[in-house]
């Protein structure tokens, strides 16, 4: 009878191609806007929150502590991206992604009815939990949806979408004005729109199962039958899930394998490199209003534009320069020039209003730029034992970084100034600079020298 099965899945590898090699197809576009729709709508909800309280700061007494945790509280549910992955690896992609964005449309709808800050940390750490969904479960259906090839490109280019989106959602809070002490409760509100549309989407054209992840549990007759189903009758499974013994499972495997000898040095830098990147960006970004108005530089809104306007162009830059230069000069240089750009704005604070914004438009760019390494270098650090594991974790201490980036900003502004948040992010960016110095591997193929 074995016998028998092994001769039926010859003859499917021989007459059938691999559904990773096939062309486009509608359900890879469907599969692609699902995700693009979903990093829109995380993208609107993690920068909202900054406008949000720098408004409320006009009409209601909030402490320092309150707009830092509630700035972090979606970067503290984030937080949980290793816990939500090892979940999807148990219970399937589709499921979390066909139901993670209804939730998140009605936690963020909850901030119509409570001004209680408490409360309001509660809903933006669900609403970081729901992101995490799609910030891992949605990658890993991309990846494994797509031809190959086509993955890592249109992975690559999430960012443009999800950086217009923050960039959205600053000029959504600068311009929802006019209703008083409820201004903020609504400008926090607007959230649920972009993950509402992603959420009907979803429903209306449904995303399929994982054909990888099917295979992995055993399901290979269903995950093929799911194949034919959106693609045809000519394309299967890849070789090595048709041949896989049943028998063999994959071993589990335990986060202290990361901190062996094999994998320490990629822990950290894979770690320390994305927290310290996020630390700086997302302080910067969320409270931008709270750090142009203690830097004196008039006309915030403006300021604002230009600012967001050099995080896109970074963006762009950041994609050209990918492939064209290693990663590991990409890393040291890009934590280099923003520290030194930052730097300068602490240490020189009587530069003209004009000057200061050049320099933090340049440093906007710079550091943007280095974020389009925080989707693939992860990845490339760890082999294909540990992989999972490994990049859940540096997702995981990249935002316990976002968070107290978040959290401490507003708190070192109001005690020492613009200068003083400046001077620790210049820290922080400086820090992880040494670190790539000394430890960061090269991981591009190009340029890998091994």
């Amino acid at each position: 009878m074995e016998n028998n099965e092994n001769i039926r899945r010859e003859r499917i590898i021989k007459t059938k191609k691999n559904y990773k090699r096939a062309p486009l197809m509608p359900v890879h576009l469907r599969v692609l806007i699902a995700v693009i729709l979903g990093q829109i709508a995380c993208g609107y909800s993690l920068g909202i929150s900054g406008t949000a309280l720098s408004n409320a700061a006009k009409y209601i007494q909030i402490s320092d502590l309150w707009t830092g945790l509630i700035g972090a509280g979606s970067l503290i549910g984030l937080a949980g991206s290793l816990l939500v992955g090892r979940l999807s690896d148990k219970i399937g992609r589709r499921k979390m992604l066909m139901i993670n964005m209804y939730v998140l449309t009605i936690f963020t709808l909850l901030h119509l009815l409570t001004a209680n800050f408490l409360l309001t940390f509660i809903i933006r750490v669900g609403i970081g939990l729901m992101i995490a969904v799609d910030y891992t479960v949605g990658n890993a259906l991309l990846t494994e949806w797509l031809p190959k090839g086509e993955d890592s490109k249109r992975q690559s280019h999430l960012l443009i979408y999800w950086t217009i989106s923050f960039i959205l959602s600053y000029l959504a809070g600068s311009f929802i004005t006019g209703l008083g002490s409820y201004t903020w409760q609504v400008i926090l509100a607007t959230g649920a729109v972009p993950a509402l549309i992603t959420a009907l989407f979803r429903s209306f054209f449904p995303l399929p199962a994982s054909p990888s992840w099917l295979a992995s549990k055993g399901k290979v007759k269903k995950a093929n039958k799911i194949i034919r189903k959106h693609m045809g009758r000519k394309w299967r499974l890849p070789a090595r899930f048709m041949r896989r013994d049943k028998a063999k499972k994959p071993k589990n495997i335990s986060w202290a394998i990361l901190f062996s000898k094999k994998y320490l040095r990629h822990t950290l830098v894979g770690g320390i490199f994305y927290a310290c990147q996020a630390f700086s960006f997302f302080g910067i970004s969320i409270f931008l209003p709270i750090l142009l108005k203690s830097m004196n530089i008039t006309n915030s809104s403006i300021s604002g534009l230009i600012y967001n306007g050099g995080m896109m162009v970074g963006v762009i830059i950041g994609i050209l320069l990918f492939n064209r230069i290693s990663r590991r000069a990409f890393l040291i240089s890009n934590f280099f020039l923003s520290a030194v750009l930052i730097g300068t704005l602490a240490v020189l604070p009587n530069l003209n209003s004009i000057l200061k914004l050049i320099i933090f438009a340049l440093f906007a760019i710079i550091l943007s730029s280095g974020l389009v390494l925080d989707y693939p270098y992860p990845t490339e650090l760890f082999d294909i034992k540990v992989r999972g594991t490994g990049v859940g974790t540096c997702i995981t201490i990249s935002r316990i970084g976002a968070a107290a980036g978040t959290f401490l900003l507003p708190i070192l502004t109001n005690q020492g100034g613009s200068n003083l948040a400046m001077i620790v992010c210049a820290i922080v960016l400086f820090f992880a600079f040494i670190v790539c110095l000394i430890w960061a591997p090269e991981t591009s193929p190009q340029f890998n020298q091994k």
